[in-house]
């Protein structure tokens, strides 16, 4: 599938902020779900935040409050705004995609996303 791109990852100290940015130009539904995912080492891709084509946010319990998913369609760019990191936080994170209607209902289950990019990492230090 085609590949979307992520930039932003870097190393902070708890309590600091980044953005991430992806492109996701290489998808081009204009129907979409568009997601972030986080994975530690071997442990499960995790969904951290998604949103869709109309405008709907959905966010993993431990980041809601502090991250904040939005989307530049005109650009298309999609972003990951966190703030007050925990070195909880730290992962390599991925951008995703995938059609509306294949999506609908899960969200942030990373297996029905068809879109992926490589990852940045993300680094906390206490």
């Amino acid at each position: 599938q085609a590949q979307l791109l992520e930039s932003g990852g870097g190393s902070v100290q708890s309590g600091g902020s980044l953005r991430l940015s992806c492109a996701t130009a290489a998808f081009g539904h204009p129907n979409y779900y568009m997601g972030w995912f986080r994975q530690v080492s071997e442990k499960e891709r995790e969904g951290v935040a998604s949103i869709n084509s109309d405008g709907e946010t959905f966010y993993e319990d431990s980041v809601k409050g502090r991250f904040t998913i939005s989307v530049d369609n005109d650009k298309s760019l999609l972003f990951l705004e966190m703030n007050n990191l925990q070195p909880e936080d730290a992962a390599m994170y991925y951008c995703a995609a995938g059609r509306w209607f294949k999506v609908h209902g899960d969200a942030l289950k990373a297996s029905v996303y068809t879109h992926w990019g490589r990852g940045t990492q993300v680094t906390v230090s206490p």
